[in-house]
């Protein structure tokens, strides 16, 4: 963290000093044209005296209007002025309007305006070694005007620097998917958790320069291209798998419901291997991914 800080700083309103500024102008040509008129009008052997100070006088009097006129400066809203002096922080002001201040401050505009870095894709690997293509949107300002200029050489790069680094690092602490434990966080299964630790990586790389982070989350998130088609196919296999969990869980619990419906009514008594083959049709006819096509009997049960 840096050891000073924004401080501000009064000005005075451009507009009294402006007003202030042209009469002086107006003084001064008034001399210059008063000093012109005095030689003309001076006869021989008359000791211009009075005429040579006020040519003297007229060109030190626009120059200092000209010196007033370098302290005008304007800020629009959302824009500060920093002022130095002789490479001397002096403060920051912060006020929208047009202002007046010493003519050899030197001022330096920086906007407080809210910018919206979208990074380019990046390749990295996974906390599991898989090379995935990560980009980010992060929502940023200004808050700390002396930080911005003098902390770092150029804080527009700086943000854009520090923000692929800690979306590298993001990526390279989570998962791209919790294949074997879901609880686990990962980049595509929790964004809400992952955007929030981003931007918080990204708001302490970034207090050095005076930014202060508003928002950072992913944009675009995928499988590189050389591993996109493998990693498909994991996928389909586990949503496979997972749905032939769930339909033979639910065929079990139809057969027993079946089986002990039929014993409960008495409508038929079956021995042990009865069962078995009736729980065998029943989770064929259940399981099976097409229609079954059932043989009926019409011969006797045995």
């Amino acid at each position: 963290m840096p050891s000073k800080r924004e401080t501000g700083i009064r000005v005075a309103s451009g507009w009294g000093m402006l007003a202030l500024n042209i009469l002086i102008y107006l003084i001064g040509i008034a001399v210059q044209a008063g000093a012109i008129y005095l030689v003309v009008t001076l006869g021989r052997g008359e000791k211009p005296t009075l005429a040579i100070c006020m040519f003297i006088a007229a060109p030190l009097i626009i120059l200092s209007g000209v010196l007033i006129s370098i302290g005008f400066f304007i800020l629009q809203p959302n824009q500060a002025g920093v002022l130095l002096l002789f490479g001397k922080y002096v403060g920051t002001v912060r006020g929208e309007g047009f202002w007046w201040t010493n003519p050899f401050y030197n001022k330096k505009k920086i906007s407080l305006r809210l910018h919206n870095l979208n990074s380019e894709k990046i390749k990295v690997n996974d906390l599991a070694g898989n090379p995935i293509e990560i980009a980010a949107i992060v929502v940023w300002r200004v808050e700390d005007t002396f930080a911005a200029c003098f902390q770092v050489d150029d804080y527009n790069s700086f943000v854009n620097i520090q923000s692929e680094a800690a979306i590298r690092h993001l990526a390279s602490i989570y998962p791209y998917d919790s294949w074997e434990d879901e609880r686990a966080v990962s980049l595509r299964g929790n964004i809400d958790a992952v955007s929030k630790s981003l931007e918080s990586e990204l708001q302490e790389r970034l207090n050095q320069a005076g930014v202060r982070v508003l928002e950072a989350r992913l944009s675009h998130l995928a499988y590189a291209p050389e591993i996109a088609e493998a990693m498909l196919r994991r996928q389909q296999a586990t949503a496979v798998i997972a749905a032939r969990s769930k339909i033979v869980e639910g065929a079990v619990g139809m057969v027993r419901m079946a089986l002990e419906h039929l014993s409960s009514e008495r409508i038929v008594e079956l021995d042990d291997e009865r069962k078995a083959t009736m729980v065998s049709n029943l989770l064929v006819v259940l399981c099976s991914e097409t229609s079954a096509k059932p043989v009926i009997n019409t011969g006797t049960l045995y």
